[in-house]
């Protein structure tokens, strides 16, 4: 299959250098977004990949999944809403390694949850519990998104008042009369 851009470049029509030379770049231009596009996503994966080193991973296979399964219940206290798991930051390490010294120690999955919940709260999870302290987490959301479409219902309705009270604000046919008098005198 030949490519009909590429046809054009050589074409007895086409032959003016400036405009080779413009489609040459445009054609480059696409080749290049094209290439970028397939590589974005290996790069974003990638170095989520990196983000538990090899040396913070434990000899033994089935504590070393326990660690990456708690590892991504826990948030990154300094990143935007990342687990330890996925995070780079140091802090992060320092929560990945602490998690693998308790299984090494012996604790439950559920018992290392608790000593970093009682360490840095209910923050450190990643779907903290429904209780008084953290009702803003899960009902703010909701409340907000509920806030906002009242406030746009009732703009919309006031510009709707504010056309029929336009509409009944019309002049009668006596006072039409009375100003065209006005107007012409």
């Amino acid at each position: 299959m030949r490519w009909p851009a590429l046809s054009l470049l050589s074409s007895p029509t086409f032959q003016a250098p400036r405009q080779r030379a413009a489609l040459r770049l445009s054609l480059r231009g696409v080749l290049f977004a094209g290439l970028l596009a397939l590589l974005c996503p290996l790069l974003v994966l990638g170095s989520q990949a990196l983000a538990v080193e090899p040396g913070e991973m434990l000899a033994d296979p089935v504590l070393e999944a326990r660690a990456r399964d708690i590892s991504k219940e826990l948030r990154c206290l300094v990143c935007q809403n990342q687990s330890i798991d996925d995070s780079n930051a140091p802090l992060a390490h320092d929560l990945r390694v602490l998690v693998r010294q308790r299984l090494v120690a012996g604790d439950s999955n559920e018992a290392v949850k608790q000593y970093l919940v009682a360490r840095y709260g209910d923050y450190v999870l990643m779907k903290p519990p429904f209780k008084p302290e953290t009702w803003v987490l899960w009902l703010g959301p909701p409340v907000l998104l509920l806030l906002g479409g009242a406030l746009v219902w009732s703009v919309l309705r006031g510009r709707g008042r504010a056309s029929t009270t336009a509409a009944e604000a019309a002049l009668s046919p006596e006072e039409e009369k009375r100003l065209s008098e006005l107007v012409d005198s």
